[in-house]
C-alpha cells in the first residue's frame, strides 16, 4: 500500500476528521503536549480545519489544503515556530497515540507513523 491509498483504507473523511479532533483534543488536555500546545493559537478551530484539509490530500484524498491554500509549503509555514526535537516528538506522540485511540488498522498506523516520522523531523528548525 502506498500512502497515497490511505484515504479510503482509513475510511475517508469521517475518519480524517476524527483523527484530527482526537490529535487536537489531546493537545488541549495532555500537559505532555503542552509545548506544542502554546505554539498554537487559543481557538484550535482553524489549525484544526487546515491539518484536517492538509490530511485529506496527503492520504490521497481530495486536495482540499491545495485546492484553498497552493502548495503545503510546510517547512516554509512552519518556520515562524521553534520546533526542536521536543515539539517534533511531542507532535508525533500526540499523533501516534490519537491514530491508536481511534483504532486505526494496525499496519496502516505504521505505514502513517513512518511518513509522519519524515515529514515531521523535516520540520525541525532548532538546533539539537
Amino acid at each position: 500500500m502506498h500512502l497515497i491509498e490511505a484515504y479510503e483504507r482509513m475510511g475517508g473523511e469521517a475518519v480524517i476528521r476524527r483523527l484530527v479532533d482526537r490529535f487536537y483534543d489531546l493537545m488541549d488536555e495532555d500537559p505532555d503536549y503542552y509545548g506544542i500546545r502554546k505554539l498554537h493559537p487559543q481557538d484550535l478551530t482553524s489549525s484544526r480545519e487546515k491539518l484536517f484539509m492538509f490530511l485529506s490530500g496527503w492520504t490521497g484524498g481530495p486536495t482540499l489544503y491545495t485546492d484553498k491554500y497552493g502548495d503545503p509549503r510546510l517547512r516554509s509555514r512552519h518556520m515562524p515556530f521553534p520546533i526542536g526535537t521536543s515539539e517534533r516528538d511531542q507532535w508525533l506522540g500526540c499523533m501516534y497515540r490519537a491514530m491508536v485511540d481511534i483504532e486505526l488498522d494496525e499496519v496502516l498506523c505504521k505505514k502513517l507513523a513512518m511518513a509522519f516520522d519524515q515529514t515531521a523531523d523535516f520540520m525541525r528548525n532548532q538546533p539539537e
